[in-house]
């Protein structure tokens, strides 16, 4: 008895470590952590398909936009609740590595945890579900493996794939324009044997037209034109010279004092701190006088750095566009665009170092100045020029091209795609169902089970954003699924709500995009219901002065 007092005083220390700590026991835990899954799941499903529906995000200070983005608005929505909150971080970052697939996570997991709800609730312990789910999981990643079809990443795969993802979030017409851009953007910038940089792809904005008007310009658009009113707003056969060079006054960079006694040293001062900048302005106009004067070529100067109004003056009178301050990414591009290479300094100045493009102009739209270098030989840097009549217009086409882009990145190295409209969902669930009766012993059956259900809302969900009924469309595609032996692919219409073949309509999805769905809802559903209790953690609970 002495023994058992003395045990369960420690036990109680332990639970009373810092009393003012929140502090939740099993079985609240699990159901608040699924209540949270399903709040999530059920903000996310309506949005899911051609067919989804948009959400309205209002900021703090008014501010309004429109989206059926997953990544966005999970991004956006102040989640307070810790488990919705990581769940979400979870399913965003699917989306930065693949591009697409973080409703379809959401809704998984939150399946998930609803099916183990059940079983749970009728005394079944969350790790004989965890160890049903976990086999579940990996079997359904092997059927993947053999489901998916092995495709050549031509054009006519790239815009099957691309256009699938991109019409669950633009309008039909609107998302195979943007189809065509990012598979134009990505093919021109990849290099063979090498994952594509999609940061050689520039983005640029110009508020105005239609959003169909939104287009790939292979060559670079920089926010900014020439500094100098003088000089010319288009050139032709232009020599291009990127560099990063001071063509201004140096400043000290320590505290330095200059003393003179009459106006004479004063300008002899004048002179000899300008000459060393101005010989590098000469050393410039030389070189575009060597190679253009006499012959039908112009010359362009990008710098990284600044140019005073001295040196543009200079670069003015022999008809040079000289733009300063270009971003570094920009600067990167150049070369990839316009060939040749960025110097550092003055001394590296010759004519291997300089690129090509056939056209240099300045566009001015508003009290904005672009300029748009053009006609590039071979390019390795693109830019996606954005149009749209509003800044919501804009935001959507932005977000859009940001998953087209990663759509197409991971079809080109992937090389293989998986049928779409729910096939996989119905093809995956039978196998499922096949693995649990013949492979599967014990309680685990239950994790295996709640699995399969849960890939079903994929086309549950499909079905109902399009208006029809849930069982009534599983019940059919089954059945025909059944029909064809289980070796067929089978999809849903979500036109007519008739079954029918993905592959014969041009209807994929990504393979790492499933892949990731598969892995990351498994992994996420079974950490969740692993938890047993919750703390709120931290020092910010501790008090100076408590006695611990």
């Amino acid at each position: 008895a002495e023994y058992m007092g003395r045990l369960c005083r420690g036990m109680s220390s332990l639970l009373t470590v810092n009393p003012n700590a929140d502090h939740a026991k099993a079985n609240a835990t699990l159901a608040t952590n699924i209540a949270a899954a399903k709040g999530l799941q059920d903000v996310l499903k309506s949005n899911l398909g051609p067919r989804g529906t948009l959400k309205m995000l209002v900021g703090g200070a008014g501010q309004i936009s429109l989206t059926k983005d997953g990544y966005k608005l999970l991004y956006e929505m102040q989640i307070q609740h810790p488990t919705a909150s990581f769940i979400a971080r979870a399913a965003t970052a699917q989306d930065d590595s693949v591009g697409d697939g973080s409703t379809s996570a959401i809704l998984v997991i939150g399946e998930i945890l609803k099916q183990a709800e059940q079983y749970l609730s009728q005394g079944v312990h969350p790790n004989l579900l965890v160890e049903g789910v976990d086999q579940a999981r990996r079997r359904t990643k092997t059927f993947l493996d053999n489901y998916a079809i092995s495709k050549e990443a031509n054009r006519e795969m790239l815009t099957d794939v691309t256009r699938t993802a991109l019409r669950t979030k633009l309008p039909t017409e609107l998302a195979d324009s943007i189809a065509d851009i990012c598979i134009d953007a990505v093919t021109t910038i990849v290099v063979p044997g090498q994952d594509p940089d999609l940061h050689m792809v520039e983005v640029m904005v110009m508020p105005h037209k239609l959003a169909s008007d939104t287009r790939l310009v292979r060559g670079l658009v920089l926010d900014h034109g020439a500094r100098h009113p003088n000089m010319p707003k288009r050139l032709e056969k232009c020599y291009i010279l990127a560099c990063n060079i001071s063509l201004e006054y140096e400043k000290s960079e320590v505290n330095a004092g200059f003393y003179y006694s009459n106006a004479e040293q004063r300008e002899a001062m004048v002179k000899a701190e300008r000459a060393s900048c101005d010989a590098r302005v000469r050393k410039i106009i030389e070189l575009k006088k060597k190679l253009c004067d006499g012959t039908d070529r112009s010359f362009v100067l990008i710098n990284q750095k600044g140019i005073d109004p001295p040196s543009l003056d200079a670069l003015s009178a022999e008809n040079i566009i000289a733009l300063r301050r270009a971003k570094r990414r920009n600067m990167e591009r150049l070369e990839l665009c316009c060939g040749g290479k960025a110097i550092n300094a003055i001394e590296g100045l010759e004519e291997s170092c300089l690129g090509y493009a056939e056209e240099v102009f300045e566009h001015k739209l508003g009290e904005e100045t672009y300029t748009f270098v053009q006609g590039v030989q071979h390019p390795r840097s693109c830019t996606i020029l954005v149009n749209g009549p509003n800044g919501h217009t804009v935001a959507m086409i932005k977000d859009a091209l940001k998953d087209g882009l990663r759509c197409v990145r991971s079809a080109l190295l992937d090389k293989k795609v998986v049928p779409g409209a729910g096939a996989f969902e119905i093809a995956a669930h039978a196998d499922l169902m096949k693995f649990k009766e013949e492979q599967v012993t014990g309680k685990a059956k239950l994790g295996v089970q709640a699995f399969a259900d849960a890939l079903l809302a994929i086309p549950k969900t499909l079905a109902a954003n399009s208006g029809f009924d849930q069982m009534e469309t599983i019940i059919s595609l089954q059945e025909e699924f059944r029909r064809q032996g289980g070796k067929g692919h089978v999809g849903l219409d979500i036109t007519t709500n008739e079954t029918i073949d993905p592959t014969a309509v041009g209807l994929y999805d990504t393979y790492a995009v499933k892949h990731q769905v598969v892995e990351g809802a498994g992994v996420i559903a079974t950490q969740v219901l692993m938890v047993d209790e919750m703390i709120r953690a931290g020092r910010a609970s501790f008090k100076p002065g408590m006695q611990i």
